[in-house]
Parts: C-alpha cells; sequence; structure tokens
C-alpha cells in the first residue's frame, strides 16, 4: 500500500501544477489585489485593490454581502449584492483618494 502511494505522489504533483496553472490564468488577479463579482441580477468581475478594503463605504459593501450570502458565494468569489453603476462610482471615489 505504501508502495503504491508513492507511485502516485509525482502525479499529484503533475495534477496540481496544472490545476495551479489553469487557475492563474483564468483569475489573473494581480497581487495586492481581489476579485469581486458586482450586480444585482448579473454578476460582473472587477479586479480591485486590497486597501479598498479598509475604506467605511467598501466595508458597507461587504456587510451587505455578508447578510445576503454569508460565507457561500455564488460565483466562488466574492458577490457584492449592488448595481455596477454604484460600484464604479464608489471605486472612482476610492481611486482619487
Amino acid at each position: 500500500m505504501g508502495i503504491r502511494l508513492l507511485s502516485l505522489v509525482p502525479h499529484a504533483k503533475q495534477i496540481l501544477k496544472m490545476q495551479s496553472g489553469f487557475t492563474k490564468n483564468r483569475l489573473n488577479v494581480p497581487k495586492g489585489h481581489v476579485a469581486v463579482y458586482v450586480g444585482e441580477i448579473q454578476r460582473k468581475r472587477f479586479v480591485v485593490p486590497i486597501s479598498y478594503l479598509n475604506d467605511p463605504s467598501f466595508q458597507k459593501l461587504l456587510n451587505r454581502a455578508e447578510e445576503e450570502f454569508g460565507f457561500h458565494h455564488p460565483h466562488g468569489g466574492l458577490t457584492i449584492p449592488c448595481k455596477e453603476d454604484a460600484f464604479v462610482d464608489l471605486t472612482s471615489r476610492l481611486q482619487v483618494a
């Protein structure tokens, strides 16, 4: 049994490398940023700096997301239930600040 398990290790490493490569290409989120999905009906993906997470206005959106979704987000990422225009307005103000 131990020998069979050892023979699977190289394959497991290869599978993990392939999955991590796929994930990196698919997500394409730069270091220091987080991907969020925004919209009330159809969700659009945005990549924002993690510094936005400290802003009180952004934290209000995060609280709404927690109330609506808890820790289960339908897209697998952080989903924020607000209108796309409102999110763009907020992030534009945060960029200037």
